[in-house]
Order: structure tokens, then sequence, then C-alpha cells
């Protein structure tokens, strides 16, 4: 009898989906195997640094040493205020320089080609520009230019790739959800207006869109700001308490899984 294989789709959240790191250990300490993930902006960077051999503790570290000023590179607006080649080198160094086809567990990394407005998703080529694409922020990032394609974040389009995770091949998708319906934080920036916005926009477009994962994780981080890389040991905590409410449900459906496919 095989066992199923368990897909994650970690969605957009900027600094709040650091609590897909809380969500990984938790599974991981379960025995709870991922076979594959779909990752979405910040949920595509947990998703590339960790399938490429980046263990949980390494993982953790990474999360509180993350500080804003590191990754963002101010250039003269034109297409947006960050050039994003910092950000980009600490992909490509935290992910050992690879290919997405060449990580332990399949990934696939969600962006939006903004001239065209369709979804992108990229399994194979160099992690360092999809991940570089998928977390570009629409006017506070450059959009990424790959295939002649103009690239801006996967969470504009499909903040939660449940539907991608599936063609991947998971028998049983588990959906982390970091974008808390709440909108929280003073605005006191163009950054702040920009992000504020969006936030709102995905909100809406996911509230109407029936997302059919198996199960849904929503981590409690709607305290917490999208956009401020503080609390960050906080929001992991969250991500860890979201996933071991679930921990029970998950060994349950790959149970039931198991029995309607037995061979």
């Amino acid at each position: 009898m095989r066992e199923p294989k368990i897909g994650l789709a970690l969605g957009s959240g900027g600094a709040k989906g650091f609590a897909h790191v809380g969500v990984i250990k938790v599974l991981e300490e379960a025995g709870i195997a991922i076979d594959m993930i779909a990752g979405s902006s910040m949920g595509a960077l947990v998703a590339t640094f960790y399938a490429a051999g980046c263990d949980v503790e390494r993982l953790y570290r990474i999360a509180q040493l993350f500080k804003r000023k590191y990754y963002l590179d101010f250039t003269v607006p034109k297409m947006g205020f960050v050039a994003g080649k910092r950000i980009k080198d600490m992909i490509a160094m935290f992910t050992y320089n690879k290919r997405l086809e060449e990580l332990d567990i399949p990934t696939a990394v969600v962006a939006t080609d903004i001239l065209s407005g369709e979804k992108v998703v990229f399994t194979e080529g160099p992690i360092a520009p999809a991940v570089r694409a998928s977390i570009s922020i629409p006017g506070i990032f450059i959009p990424e230019k790959i295939d002649n394609r103009l690239l801006v974040d996967g969470g504009v389009i499909d903040r939660i790739p449940v539907s991608v995770a599936k063609s991947l091949g998971a028998d049983i998708i588990i959906a982390v959800d970091v974008s808390s319906g709440k909108v929280n934080g003073e605005v006191t920036s163009i950054f702040d207006v920009i992000m504020q916005s969006i936030e709102i926009m995905q909100h809406e477009l996911v509230h109407h869109r029936k997302v059919a994962s198996d199960l849904m994780m929503r981590p409690a981080v709607e305290n917490f700001s999208s956009r401020a890389f503080t609390n960050i040991e906080d929001i992991i905590r969250a991500g860890e308490e979201e996933a071991i409410r679930h921990i029970h449900d998950i060994q349950q459906r790959i149970e039931k899984w198991k029995e309607n496919h037995h061979v």
C-alpha cells in the first residue's frame, strides 16, 4: 500500500510568511513527509530554502536574522523602488545556486505576468530569479524579467497555490494562509500604502474564491505586520501552534486515504 503524496501550498504574506517555517517544523516532528511544495511570494522563499536542503534549525536561524535592510537595495524609481539584486543573491546563496529541478522536494514557484495577467509557474530553471519574481511586490520591487515576461508577485494572481500543488501530483494538500483578514499597522509611507492596498485586494480575492485544499491552516498572525520583520519568533510560533492543532486531523486524513486506496 503506498502512502499518499502530501503537498504543501504556502501562501504569500510578507514577514508573516515565516509562520510557514513553524508549520514545516511541526509536520516534520510528527513524521509527516512533505512530497511536494507550491509557494507564492514569501511561501516560495520558504519552500525553496527548505527543499534545497536548509533544515528546520537553519530556517529558524535565517528567519531570526532576516532584516528588511539586508535585502532592500534602493534604486531610482522607474518600475519600483527596490532593484532586488541583493535579495536575489541571498536566495541563490541559501538555495546553494541550485535549479528547481535539482531540489530534494519537487517545488513550484508562482509568479504573475504583469503584461498578460497570466499565472506563471516555475518547476525548473534557476531558483533565484524565479523566487525573486515571486516576491516582487508591485510598485516596490522592479519586476523580474524572465523569457521576455515581466514578472511580479505570485500572490497577485494566486495567493495560496493549492491548484499548483495538485498539479504536482499531491493526493492530500495542506494549505497555509498567512495573510490574516485583519488589516493592521500604521500607514506612514508609500510602502505601507502599496502593501496595505495589495493585502486588501488579495484578501477579497481569496474570500470570494473557494480554495479547494484538503486542509487549510491559518496561523494566528493577524496582530503582526506583513512589512515589519520584527516579532519573527512569535510569527514562527504561531505557525507551530496552528500546525499542532491540525496534526491529528492530518493523520486521520492520511489513514482514510489509505483505506480508500488500498490495492
